[in-house]
């Protein structure tokens, strides 16, 4: 039986993927295989390459023959100089630099907040308003002062109601005169 090592084709028309098998020469380009060894993703930018080169050793010992694809696949990791007898092989595949972290711009207002956050800070906000008014002895004093003004407003308020009572009997009055 004739062994091959080659692209598995995978992914949607115009963005292809590839695994790396090996399968029996005989069986169809996507079907089935006896091992995976690897990933190459060509449309990624570098393109990325992974091999697990302990598998791809194996294979080729045993006369598994790449297919010129895979072969150039193998030449950028160093796994075909190290089967060749090549001992300073090294690979040569770009990898890509790494993604940084999103971090929210906190000068901004955020638009939306989630719901658990808007329900927690009213309820956080009272008891600290009644901790920072309890244990201040000015505030208590500015207190006192306070009921006092509301006794005296309700006086003033008295007064022009019994002034306006006393309007409204007025003209009942004169109205009885006349009559």
């Amino acid at each position: 039986m004739a062994v091959k090592i080659r692209l598995k084709r995978l992914g949607k028309i115009r963005a292809p993927y590839y695994r790396i098998v090996v399968a029996d020469s005989r069986t169809k380009r996507d079907g089935r295989s006896i091992e995976e060894i690897g990933k190459y993703h060509p449309t990624e930018e570098p393109s990325l390459i992974e091999i697990d080169s302990e598998r791809a050793q194996y294979w080729l010992s045993v006369g598994a023959q790449p297919s010129p694809q895979v072969e150039a696949l193998l030449k950028l990791t160093g796994d075909w100089g190290k089967f060749k007898g090549d001992k300073n092989a090294v690979s040569t595949v770009k990898t890509a630099e790494a993604k940084a972290e999103f971090v929210a711009d906190e000068k901004k207002k955020p638009v939306l907040k989630p719901k658990a956050e808007k329900k927690a800070e009213p309820v956080a906000e009272e008891p600290e308003a009644a901790e920072v008014e309890a244990p201040v002895s000015d505030g208590a004093a500015e207190e006192a002062p306070a009921p006092e003004a509301a006794d005296e407003a309700p006086a003033v308020g008295d007064e022009t109601e019994v002034a306006a009572d006393a309007a409204a009997e007025e003209p009942a009055a004169d109205d009885a005169d006349k009559a």
